[in-house]
This record gives C-alpha cells, structure tokens and sequence, in this order.
C-alpha cells in the first residue's frame, strides 16, 4: 500500500515555501513567524497562530483511514494552484455568486465548477476512483440496476419489434396522463384480438350457414339449439362468469404480488375448475332429460322431438368442461399479455363442426331435398352431429396448450387451494354467480316462450320464428360487439384493475370513457345499419334454409338499436369488476333480466305467434337500456360524481344524428331494390351492397360535418396505415 503523498503539505499546513537564497528560520515580510519548535510535542495543543491550526487541508489529519486508502500512484495530485489559499481565521465568509434569490420561482441553478477539483478533492470523477479493499462499494455504486418491472411481461407482445440494449437503458418517465399513448398501446392488442374475432366470427356464420343448409331453420333445429345451449348456460352459471370478471383482477395481482409471477395461483384455479366442471359434467349427462323438460315444455310434450333433444344433449353437455378449460387457460394467457389465443382458437371449432354438419349434408343431403326432421332422422346421423358437437370444443381448448408453453406457464394439478387467495374471489364469484342466474333466468323464459310461438307459427306456415331464428339473429347482432366492445375492454381490463387497485380514479375514468367512446364509433352505425338492413342480411346469408330466413330478418331489425345499451352496460360493467364489486352488477343484472323477462311475457300474449319472437328481439334491447342508466348513476357515485358524462355522450349524440338520415336513405334504396329483384339471393346480395354502401357513404358525410372526434381519429390511423 502506498504512503501518503506529502508533496503540497508546505502549501496546506505550513504557508509558502522559503523564497530561494533565505536561510532556514531568517522571517520574511508579510508572514506571521511559525512557532518555535517545543522540546516535547503535545497532541492536546494547537498551534493558535497558524494559518490552519485544525489542520483543515491536510486530509491525512481529517480522515486518516481513508487518506491511507487511497491510491495515489494511480490518482496524482492535482497541479499546484489548484486550491484557493487560505484566508483569515475568523473573517466573514464571501457571499455566494449565485445564492437564491425568494422572489424567482425555479431559479435557474448556478454552474459547474470548472477544473479537477469539481467531484472530489484531488478532482478524480466517483466512478473511476479505486479505493483499496473497498471497491465493492464505491466503484459499483452506478452499476446498480432498476427494479425490472413487473408488468412489463404483460405488453411484451404489443411492441413492434426486439429493442437492442441501448434501447433497453433506462430513460426518463413520460408525463403522466398522455391518452394517446395509451390508445395506441391499447389499439395494438384490440387489433390483434379483433383481427381473430372476425375470423372466429366469420367461421362461425358460416357454420350457422352450413347448419341452417343441413337441418333447416324449423323445429328440428330447435330441439339442436336447446340441447347446444344447456352446456353454455350451465357453464356459465357455475363458474363462467367469475372466471371473466372476477379472476383477471386477481390473477393481475397474484402477478405482481407473487414471486413466482402468479404462476402457482393459476395453477390452482385451474385445478379448481377441471374438478368442479367434471363433478357438474358427469351429473348434467345424467340429468339431461330434465334439463330438457324445464327448458322447453312443448318440446318435451312431443315424445320424437324429445327423443332427439335428449340425444343431443348427452353428447353436448360434456363441451361445457372443454369449454371451462379453455376459457380458463385463456384468462391465464390474457394475463400475461397474450390476447390473441382466445380469439383465436374457436376458428378451429368452427371449422370442425362445419366439416361435421357437411358430412352430413354430403350422405343424407340438404334440407331443401332431405326435409329431415325429428321424426325421420336417424340415429347414425345424431351420432355424427352430436360426436362433431363435442370434437370441436375438444379441440379449440387443446390447442391452448402451444401457446402456454410458448408463454413459459407450465400447467399442473394443486391442490392446495387454503390459504391461497382462492376463497376471496370465491366470495367475490358468489355475486357473480347470482348474476349469472339471473340473467340465466331471464334466458329460459325466452327459450320457453319462444319454443312455443315457433312451433304454433310453423303449423301456421311460417317457419323460422322459434329459438333458432332468434338465435341466429342474437349472433349476427352480437358480432359488432364481439369484434369492438370486447377486444377493447379485454386489452383495458388489466390496466383498469391495476388503476384500481392503486387507488387512480382518474385512470379508471379514463380507460372506461375510452373504451366507450372507441366502441361508439362501430357500434352505433351497427346498429342503425341492422335496423335499415336486416331482412336482406338474412335472407342473404339463410337463403339455403328455405322461407324462414325473411323471418330471422324481422327479428334481426328488432334486436338493432338494443345494440348501444348493450354495449354500454358492457363497459361499464367493467368498472365495478376493476372494484371487486360484483354485488352491484347482480343487482342491476336482476333489472335488466326482469324488464326482458316481462317484456317478452307481454309480446308473447299479446303478438300473433309469428310476430311473437320479433318482440321478444325488441324486449332484449329495452332491458339493457333500463338497466345501464341505473349501472351509469351508480358507477358514477363509485367514481366521486364524475364519468365523463358530457364527453361520451356527445359523442353517442353526434354518431346518431350522422346515422339517422344513413339509415333512411340507405333502408330505402334496399326496400327498393328488393321489391325491383325479389328477395333471392341474387335481389338480397344486390340490395344488401347498394344499402350498406348508400348507409356508409351518407353517415361519413353527415360525421365529418359534424366533426366527431373519435371517428376522425379511426379514420386517420386507417389512412396512416394504408399509407404506409
């Protein structure tokens, strides 16, 4: 170890040098003589008369630990000069060139010194000095890395493309609160999720197509919609509804809170639902004839139609635990930013239940020659649709696998559920629950009522007014939201619960008015457009299904403008669940099912019976509307008395003031083709493109003159990307 360097003492202790020529000890002019040399030096006393009697320069004297430390052969001294000389003991310190001044706010800070003796006293930089034995903690001090993120994993498949290690280096936090970053992030994932609910859409009308052309759109497929309906209904009664709404929030936190990232909790839950839903499974096969019976009575009242029902139900059901494991991988995945999986994967079940009902159209032949029917179809062909039925669902949850392993999530069965966070959301699922079975609730009386009305309207000659034209028509109605409202949501859930959690109201307001006025710009010319255009959509898209798809029109314009409230209640829905409030969704749910339930009563005893559905159609609207103005009053209290209220609905007034004159002028031109071709194929694809064209161009000139921010917005990213 080096000595301590003595070269500048004479400078720092002792004054001066002599000047060249002067005797040892001979005074010179201007200084104070030194003491004289004492026989015997005491430690306690202090030379009075120095110029530094505390010996302040000399380093070695203040800390001599570290002055023995430090490694001057690597590190020189300084050039002489360097140092101010040193004043009078006791003289006022010299006021400072740039002191603060109180009457400048953020005064502008005073400037570096210059020279080596800026950082440290011999002018060496902190991070380049060596200390001997003690480099560990000074040299490395910069080298400490940030805090990895712990949701950075949850956009790793929103960026662009690999960023490089510069890219990667820590940089300053953007201002807060910068909306458009936002909605391009979330724009990103909505474009992946909806770019696969279109297709999974897509497949499937054309499935509804393949089986419409199979087995028709009368009571045959009736007795097939209520048996492909139990599974979906139980599922979702049980334990489809708290795995949406109620464990994305949780899962998020297992992620951030865990140390493993949550993959043990999600493990758990998974473990969870393969049990439950393999007890429920294997009890619901057992009880299919009951099902059957409560779901519709004059079904059951025809002993052919039941045989048939029954049949398809035991093969059916057992989709419901294919299906609780695939949404339940796919909540997993959502959670770690993988949002295309879920919407990706039932392409594959359509695909294989339109392969199934082509089978059978290719060995018993289309409806409009076989004329099947409960009475003359065989057992062979229940078997292969019922075994399709089931193979598709089978297949779109296995092929969730691929994407967990690429995720790194490897599934196992625990069974350690106490203790693990499980039993709070199963608190937070009872309310869940009991929102599902009222809405449930709600479903049966229609399925009920509207068995009866399409089986009274077929002996009357005007068939495709039961279950199945009202759910043909539900799932064209529904694919606008599918398409928009979910894929925005779902990409917005997580970061609403994570706002929530951290107590950021304003985030949550935020993202929700976001997400409303977004889905305002597709969802409310949708629905206009299904008002104006109904009767040629369907009887284009079931014309293979005989007189009845003009029937599936007529409710498809019923359901139209329900289209907005039912979207809203969507979004806002949200909102409680960032909370863990699933008491008020139950609540307003019981509302929206009750209104629907009574309404649809009403045009049941009211209606003629080929009419009768239509008005349960305009019934589903009317719920959602009563029930999102009491969600709104209440999500708004949640959020201390502000939605953005004044903004959304602006926009929804705008977006329907453009689509109003769209939707006249563009149903005209329909109506007048339609009348001019007939309702053919030919006539229906002529009026369908003539309206929607007439519909679109009308309402973007009646929106821009109206400058609807939101849709200027769409408008600009589509031609930004089409430029490109």
């Amino acid at each position: 170890m080096n000595a301590p360097y003595d070269g500048d003492r004479g400078q720092g202790a002792g004054g001066p040098a002599p000047a060249q020529g002067t005797a040892p000890g001979t005074p010179v002019p201007g200084q104070v003589p030194p003491p004289a040399a004492a026989p015997e030096h005491d430690p306690y006393v202090q030379g009075a008369y120095d110029y530094d009697p505390y010996r302040s320069q000399d380093l070695s004297a203040q800390d001599p630990v570290a002055e023995v430390l430090y490694d001057r052969a690597a590190h020189p001294p300084p050039p002489p000069g360097t140092y101010q000389e040193p004043g009078p003991l006791y003289a006022a310190p010299a006021a400072p060139a740039y002191a603060p001044d109180p009457r400048v706010w953020a005064q502008t800070p005073p400037p570096e010194p210059d020279g080596p003796s800026r950082h440290m006293p011999y002018g060496d930089h902190a991070t380049t000095t060596q200390f001997v034995g003690v480099d560990s903690l000074v040299t490395k001090a910069t080298d400490q890395q940030p805090e990895p993120d712990a949701f950075a994993h949850l956009y790793r498949d929103q960026q662009a493309a690999p960023r490089t290690a510069a890219e990667e280096a820590p940089v300053a936090a953007p201002a807060p609160s910068k909306p458009a970053g936002r909605a391009s992030s979330l724009l990103k994932s909505s474009a992946l999720m909806a770019a696969g609910t279109i297709v999974s859409r897509l497949t499937g009308f054309l499935r509804t197509l393949v089986i419409a052309g199979a087995i028709g759109v009368g009571t045959f497929n009736d007795t097939y919609q209520i048996a492909n309906t139990l599974p979906t209904m139980i599922y979702v009664l049980v334990g489809g509804g708290a795995l949406n709404a109620v464990f994305i929030p949780q899962l998020v936190r297992a992620m951030k809170n865990d140390d493993d990232g949550g993959e043990a909790y999600a493990n758990r839950l998974l473990t969870l639902v393969v049990v439950l839903l393999a007890g429920i499974t294997t009890v619901c096969v057992l009880a299919a004839p009951l099902f059957i019976t409560m779901m519709s009575p004059k079904i059951a009242s025809n002993p052919e139609q039941m045989a048939v029902a029954v049949a398809f139900a035991r093969y059916c059901l057992p989709t419901m635990f294919f299906m609780g494991v695939h949404v339940v991988l796919g909540q997993i995945l959502n959670a770690r930013g993988r949002f295309g999986a879920m919407m990706w994967t039932p392409v594959l079940n359509n695909i294989v239940v339109i392969a199934t009902f082509g089978a059978f159209i290719w060995a018993f032949g289309g409806f409009t020659t076989s004329g099947v029917n409960a009475a003359t179809v065989t057992s062979d062909g229940v078997r292969l649709l019922g075994l399709g039925t089931l193979l598709g669902l089978t297949v779109q949850a296995l092929a969730m696998l691929p994407y967990l392993r690429d995720a790194g999530f490897k599934p196992k069965l625990r069974f350690d559920w106490k203790g693990h966070g499980l039993g709070k959301a199963a608190g937070l699922a009872k309310w869940t629950f009991f929102f599902v079975l009222a809405n449930q609730i709600g479903l049966v009386v229609v399925t009920q009522l509207s068995t009866w009305a399409g089986s009274i309207a077929e002996k009357q000659g005007h068939p495709g007014t039961g279950i199945t034209a009202y759910n043909y028509a539900l799932l064209l109605w529904q694919m606008p939201q599918a398409i928009i409202t979910v894929s925005v949501m779902t990409a917005v859930l997580p970061r609403i619960s994570r706002s929530a959690h951290d107590g950021d109201v304003a985030a949550v307001r935020d993202d929700i008015s976001y997400g409303l006025r977004t889905s305002a710009v597709a969802i409310v010319p949708c629905a206009f457009a299904f008002l104006a255009l109904g009767v040629p959509m369907a009887t284009l898209l079931y014309a293979g299904s005989g007189a009845g798809a003009q029937n599936i029109g007529y409710v498809l314009m019923a359901f139209g403008l329900g289209l907005i409230p039912y979207s809203v209640q969507y979004v806002v829905l949200r909102g409680f669940y960032a909370y863990e409030d699933t008491r008020t969704p139950f609540y307003n749910t019981c509302i929206v099912a009750g209104v629907n339930a009574a309404v649809s009563v009403a045009a049941f005893l009211v209606l003629p019976a080929r009419w009768a559905v239509v008005g349960m159609a305009a019934a589903y609207g009317l719920g959602y509307a009563v029930g999102v103005g009491v969600a709104w009053r209440r999500l708004r209290t949640r959020l201390g008395g502000d939605l953005d209220g004044a903004h959304v609905m602006r926009t929804y007034a705008r977006l329907a003031g453009a689509c109003v004159p769209a939707a006249v002028v563009g149903g005209g031109v329909a109506f007048g083709i339609t009348r001019l071709l007939g309702s053919g194929v030919t006539g229906s694809l002529a009026s369908l493109v003539a309206g929607g064209i007439t519909l679109a161009a009308v309402f973007l000139i009646a929106a821009k003159r109206m400058r609807i921010e939101e849709l200027n917005a769409m408008v600009g990213m589509v031609r930004g990307r089409l430029g490109r």
